[in-house]
């Protein structure tokens, strides 16, 4: 891809001129392994240097000047490998409504494709990480829904089984990662959900998780993007994330992604790079 710089730079620059962007990006000067990562929404992921691979036995490999698009997923193993000098790739999250413009039978679910960045969808993506700096959300929100469309012209029609209706589970890490600082029991979750306790635990236990268990990721996989893309201390993440011990914080963010966050901190690109 011709003009990946470019669109590094773009994108590098952007992300650091302000917060709440509609977009992220991971960059890291060494290898990442970050084990069960919570995908909330469907995840469209730009690789633009280095390799990404995906999946417990690297099953999915994802060179620079491609990209990948996960279903919402409980758990996902991943490895960002640097080539040259980073590992280098821009995040776009999705709502499941931005799909409801596909009016064709989507056919079976899908986990994940991957594909082939080609100039026009090099452009749109340019565009994209341009006017998110100077346009209103609502601008923006059209936008993505144009890049979903031309992934779908370009002949990946896999692109409208990608999103599937979100689970009980996965309504619950949207309601948590939205107002993380809240204190949700599995009662007021229960009431915003318009069901019984009782039911919402039921269902929960029959997709195999719990309240407990989606409030823990929800705040970890936070704090892993925290990590990733600020230069905050790691205390104050902690904090962030609702824990008032930064060893518990740590010890739960290592068993959950088999690295601790000041490991994963030092791999990433120092700012006077």
């Amino acid at each position: 891809m011709k003009e990946s710089s470019t669109l590094i730079e773009i994108a590098r620059e952007n992300s650091q001129l302000r917060d709440n962007l509609p977009f992220a990006v991971y960059a890291s000067a060494k290898e990442q392994r970050i084990a069960n990562v919570p995908i909330i929404k469907p995840l469209l992921i730009f690789i633009l240097s280095g390799v990404k691979k995906i999946g417990s036995g690297n099953d999915v490999v994802c060179p620079a000047g491609t990209f990948v698009f996960l279903a919402n997923s409980s758990t996902i193993d991943m490895r960002n490998i640097p080539e040259d000098e980073e590992y280098f790739a821009v995040l776009i999250e999705f709502d499941y409504s931005d799909f409801h413009q596909f009016k064709e039978k989507a056919g079976s679910k899908k986990k994940h494709f991957q594909g082939d960045i080609n100039p026009v969808l090099e452009k749109a993506l340019q565009q994209y990480l341009e006017w998110a700096i100077v346009s209103p959300s609502s601008a923006l929100e059209f936008r993505k829904r144009e890049i979903l469309q031309l992934i779908y012209q370009m002949g990946y029609t896999e692109v409208r089984s990608i999103a599937e209706p979100p689970s009980i589970s996965h309504q619950i890490y949207k309601i948590i990662h939205d107002n993380l600082s809240d204190d949700w029991s599995a009662e007021r979750l229960a009431a915003h959900l318009a069901m019984s306790e009782s039911t919402l635990r039921r269902r929960l236990k029959a997709e195999g998780s719990s309240v407990q268990l989606i409030k823990n990721r929800t705040k970890l996989g936070y704090a892993l993007h925290l990590v990733q893309t600020s230069r905050e201390h790691i205390g104050r993440i902690s904090e962030r994330c609702g824990y008032q011990s930064q060893s518990r914080f740590t010890h739960q963010f290592k068993q959950l992604f088999g690295v601790t966050p000041t490991e994963l901190r030092k791999t990433l690109i120092k700012p006077s790079q």
